[in-house]
């Protein structure tokens, strides 16, 4: 049987791509990315007084898909300007609120902690991504000549936000609590940086600790696996529920390194409490603790869900 095509609009940021990408190879699509850049003009106007015209994106882009995928505030026109051109030969799924009416959606996938209702959607725990175990299996071996001791703790570093602006004593804060708490107790540290964190933060971490822990100084996907699958505790910062969803893969204790909020962030703090009641997540503190829970796979229930549903389209 022949594969669904599918097409994934993001703004090109990790935490999307993850999303629109694990849901794509859940459904089983042969699938291809674009990238959305908005005209100069239009990346100022909220799309819910965007006109639904081409001339608003700069993407020219030709009808070989079935399915839309799209995540993001600049792909919200687009996936609504190809469905009104398609109509009912395409499906078009959005991954968070598209703060549009969610009628131009067939569905939109959101966070349970964002509150968004409506009969297309379809509430997720935390974000969905493109993790699975297999991956992790595969990627085990690629930081292990690296390391040298039994207990594994993986620092899995975000970066500012309109939320959290990571100043250095906050920095500093976090990585004197990984080193009393796990480093002092006979851990060994991987330290990875994501797509947002700021070159002074790495440069931090191969300063504050010594030459024994593992620091990855690039972004190095098979590092990223390889520790979530090496570590026996994951610390990831507060200001990435992606990267806090993805290592929920894993059914290993998660510790979020907190920092002071710049703004009001309800929506984390929701986000927060749900995984603490899932009993997922502990701020991390002075204490050093081991906890279970049923690893979270999210991204196969919602695409099991839309395949169930999608039968009923004439989109092949």
């Amino acid at each position: 049987m022949t594969k669904l095509k599918g097409l994934l609009l993001t703004e090109g940021m990790h935490g999307m791509i993850s999303q629109v990408e694990g849901l794509a190879k859940a459904l089983d699509l042969d699938f291809i990315h674009e990238k959305i850049e908005l005209n100069n003009f239009w990346k100022l106007i909220p799309p819910k007084i965007t006109p639904i015209q081409n001339f608003v994106f700069k993407n020219d882009i030709m009808k070989d898909f079935n399915i839309v995928i799209s995540c993001g505030r600049k792909s919200v026109i687009p996936s609504i300007f190809l469905k009104k051109k398609f109509k009912d030969k395409i499906i078009n799924v959005h991954i968070q609120d598209p703060k549009v009416s969610l009628s131009n959606f067939d569905f939109v996938v959101a966070p349970e902690h964002d509150g968004l209702r409506g009969k297309n959607v379809i509430a997720s725990i935390g974000a969905i991504h493109y993790l699975r175990d297999n991956e992790l299996d595969e990627n085990m071996s690629y930081l292990k000549p690296r390391l040298n001791k039994e207990k594994i703790v993986s620092l899995i570093v975000g970066g500012p936000n309109q939320y959290y602006d990571y100043k250095d004593i906050e920095v500093e804060k976090i990585f004197s609590k990984i080193k009393k708490n796990f480093i002092d107790s006979g851990y060994q540290l991987i330290f990875i940086p994501s797509m947002r964190t700021p070159k002074s933060v790495i440069d931090s971490a191969i300063n504050y600790f010594d030459k024994n822990q593992v620091i990855i100084t690039d972004i190095d996907k098979k590092a990223y696996l390889s520790s979530l699958k090496l570590a026996n505790h994951i610390v990831v910062t507060c200001d990435s529920t992606s990267m806090i969803s993805e290592a929920a893969i894993t059914g290993k204790p998660i510790y979020v390194a907190q920092m002071p909020p710049v703004k009001n962030n309800i929506r984390f703090q929701k986000f927060f409490e749900m995984f603490k009641k899932l009993n997922i997540i502990r701020d991390l503190d002075d204490k050093l603790e081991d906890w279970k829970y049923e690893k979270l796979n999210e991204t196969d229930r919602i695409s099991g869900y839309i395949k169930s549903k999608i039968k009923n389209y004439d989109i092949s």
